[in-house]
């Protein structure tokens, strides 16, 4: 008796102060009343929703989302009446009638609360319910989500509160919309827009009255009737909706006999995927680019932390640089040689020179990381910062740097030097590095490929032929460090953050690198010295439509001239240097292979006036321990795997494809009178006596001692003996330091 009683009064005192603003009462009691409640209106912080995050590529096609809860944002008008009545018949049927609170109903609730010995519950206005939600919302810690549910009367009536200044706020009709936005309906779908795609794979304007009142049913205990846990919840789930389909009939909002009809129907859930991520995207390396490109840009935030709240709840639209057609056609080249059953993983990135866009981003390999798939787990064609691992050795494709440099420096096409079967340092003093350290190593011997004599190079017979002792030779008169200077220039730099290796085989390529850096820095010679930050962001725009443009991030690094003398050599390796057998793509083009030393990796990278690209192949396990001697790829067996065997005749198909429809731009001229002829010792005369008399190099296209070129025009030297760090090219993720080479 005395709890009735004691709720009987609560109830009619908590009547008569929310009643007051709602009919313009001036009693004075309940005046009194409600000034001891305190139940004045108390403005609620609403923070912004959490709305998914999308990517869409340069066209404006969606290729990705990301989202901490899968929410979609419409507009009133965007839901369908029937579902509107629907959710207003069971949770609030007097919605548009009383005032911010449902005196009514309150007091209800807190009479069958109170007598039972609990605390208030229940009876809450869509307004209440809207106010909840926002709390828990807003809420960064578990004992702040406790909080703003806990079955409190002080934190009832702080509620009440909040709503009173909510409804003096917004009209009725924007209430309603905002808690059909923010409402959680089970089965991860936040808001009515996610809920009506994930449970019957529509938008809120088509749901129909039983696909509504389903809805409307899930919005008070979505735990119990989700879907998704089992067959008692989707029991549950269909009593509650039913019992909406009676409630609406009961109001005269659907006749008896539309009920009964609706009720015979099927729950019809349809369990549509909402995926988000990178894994479900169809372009996923890009995509963990990307994604990394807003973690590490303090632009987004203050730590990582914050970036991933905002690119996960931002409702940010990102448009990207990945256009589909060069994307195909990358996937379509890697396919057709390269297996995703292959241990082995050949990966290729397409920019734009002159702006450093990224056009595709393709592996052989899946993205997922199931090892029972041979999925890949983390980004192999780019570096750490984006996801990836330690990279691939880059092989002789890092010879382009010494030819650069060579040329900066002032030496001509002609000009060159004995290359011997092997090269050993004079002292260590021979090569320093940038901080001035010795480190040439006399007591190690460099060779070519064949491990026979090279006879008298050029710059160009010695980048045609990738001549390694050439090179050593070549890098001792530029010195070390004005090629490490040239590289870093470019753009160059390991994949796994540290530091290049200023070693003696620097020029043969014994640092590791990834697809994205190598294709970047081979787009400066194509855009005439202009070294372009890699660009995979193009615009960003906010929840509110706001945009912000991202343009380019260009220098002049080279110049114009030297960048020209460049192409003018490397296009030669076409015709008459390692990609021989391969062959040209039908336009101007450039570039080079690279072979590491015991075949540990293979590349080629290149380029022409619209496009540069870079392809690596080797094996994530460990390079070092799986080399690519004897082993099948792609269905064909190899003895001996080349830059030009796989990589090269990717990067040719892709190129062409990706190149389809765009108008072929030729390359400046070469400056004859600048580069043309020799200025020192120049190439003796072809009648002369050679002068290597060392074992036959099969791979000498230019001297060879008996007259005769390689069979198949390979001949990519490799790096020596990889000396330096890193000397294993392992290509996972990066874990440590890199453990040092033979």
């Amino acid at each position: 008796m005395l709890r009735l009683v004691i709720a009987a009064t609560a109830a009619g005192v908590l009547a008569a102060a929310v009643a007051l603003p709602a009919v313009g009462g001036a009693g004075v009691s309940a005046k009194s009343a409600m000034e001891g409640l305190n139940l004045k209106p108390e403005e609620l912080d609403e923070p912004p929703l959490p709305e998914r995050t999308k990517l869409v590529d340069a066209n404006g096609k969606q290729i990705a989302q990301f989202y901490y809860e899968n929410r979609q944002s419409v507009r009133l008008d965007q839901v369908a009446p029937i579902m509107q009545t629907a959710l207003i018949s069971i949770e609030d049927f007097r919605f548009y009638q009383h005032g911010p609170i449902d005196v009514e109903g309150t007091a209800r609730a807190l009479l069958k609360n109170l007598s039972s010995g609990g605390v208030m519950q229940g009876g809450s206005s869509i307004t209440q319910q809207y106010v909840k939600q926002v709390l828990v919302n807003k809420a960064e810690t578990p004992e702040e989500q406790q909080a703003a549910i806990a079955p409190t009367v002080s934190r009832k009536l702080s509620e009440l509160r909040n709503a009173m200044a909510i409804e003096r706020k917004y009209s009725k009709d924007q209430i309603l919309e905002k808690y059909l936005n923010i409402a959680y309906f089970g089965a991860g779908a936040h808001g009515i827009q996610a809920a009506a795609k994930r449970f019957f794979g529509k938008s809120a304007s088509e749901l129909n009255l039983v696909e509504s009142a389903t809805l409307a049913g899930a919005v008070q205990n979505p735990a119990r009737t989700d879907p998704n846990v089992g067959p008692e919840s989707r029991a549950r789930l269909l009593e509650r909706r039913n019992l909406v389909l009676d409630r609406m009939a009961e109001l005269k909002k659907i006749t008896l006999a539309e009920a009964t009809e609706a009720k015979a129907k099927k729950l019809g859930y349809k369990d549509t995927k909402f995926p988000g991520g990178c894994e479900a995207s169809k372009f996923p390396y890009f995509c963990l680019y990307v994604q990394y490109e807003i973690l590490n840009n303090e632009d987004f935030g203050k730590n990582q932390d914050e970036r991933r709240k905002l690119l996960q709840r931002g409702g940010l639209t990102i448009k990207t640089t990945i256009d589909p057609k060069m994307q195909a056609a990358a996937e379509k080249a890697i396919k057709k040689y390269v297996s995703t059953k292959d241990k082995p993983v050949a990966s290729q990135a397409i920019v734009v020179p002159g702006t450093g866009e990224i056009k595709a981003m393709a592996a052989s390999r899946k993205f997922g990381g199931s090892k029972k798939k041979n999925e890949m787990s983390y980004n192999i064609v780019a570096d750490g910062a984006h996801g990836g691992g330690r990279g691939f050795q880059q092989g002789s494709t890092a010879k382009v740097y010494t030819l650069a440099t060579a040329l900066e420096e002032g030496l001509k096409y002609g000009d060159g030097f004995p290359a011997p079967a092997g090269y050993q340092a004079s002292g260590y003093s021979t090569f320093k590095n940038c901080k001035g350290e010795n480190v040439g190593d006399p007591s190690h011997t460099v060779r070519n490929s064949s491990e026979g004599g090279g006879g008298f190079k050029t710059l160009e017979t010695g980048t045609w032929g990738s001549v390694n002792t050439f090179f050593l030779r070549l890098e001792e008169k530029v010195s070390l460090c004005k090629v490490v200077k040239m590289a870093k220039k470019l753009g160059v730099k390991r994949s796994d953050g540290q530091k290049l290796s200023e070693v003696e085989t620097f020029t043969l390529g014994v640092n590791e690198v990834d697809p994205v850096t190598i294709a970047s820095s081979y787009a400066v010679f194509a855009s005439r010295g202009q070294y372009c930050r890699p660009l995979a962001i193009t615009e960003i725009k906010d929840r509110n439509g706001k945009a912000k443009q991202y343009k380019p991030k260009c220098s002049q690094v080279l110049e114009e001239e030297v960048a020209d003398a460049v192409s003018g050599i490397l296009s030669g390796v076409f015709t008459k240097g390692t990609m021989r057998e391969v062959g040209g793509i039908g336009r101007d083009a450039a570039g080079k292979t690279g072979t590491t030393d015991n075949y540990m990796s293979a590349w080629f990278a290149g380029y022409t006036p619209n496009l540069a690209s870079a392809v690596s192949l080797g094996d994530p396990r460990g390079t070092s321990s799986h080399k690519l001697i004897g082993i099948t790829i792609g269905g064909r067996y190899y003895p001996y795997v080349y830059g030009a065997s796989i990589s090269g005749r990717i990067w040719k198909d892709a190129m062409m494809s990706a190149l389809k429809g765009i108008e072929p731009t030729e390359f400046t001229p070469v400056d004859r009178s600048r580069f043309g002829g020799c200025t020192e010792q120049c190439a003796p005369k072809p009648k002369k006596k050679k002068e290597d008399k060392g074992p036959r190099d099969p791979f000498d296209i230019f001297n060879p001692p008996d007259g005769d070129g390689p069979p198949d025009g390979r001949g990519d030297g490799g790096p020596g003996n990889g000396r330096g760090r890193g000397g294993n090219g392992d290509a996972g993720p990066v874990v440590g330091p890199i453990t040092p080479g033979r």
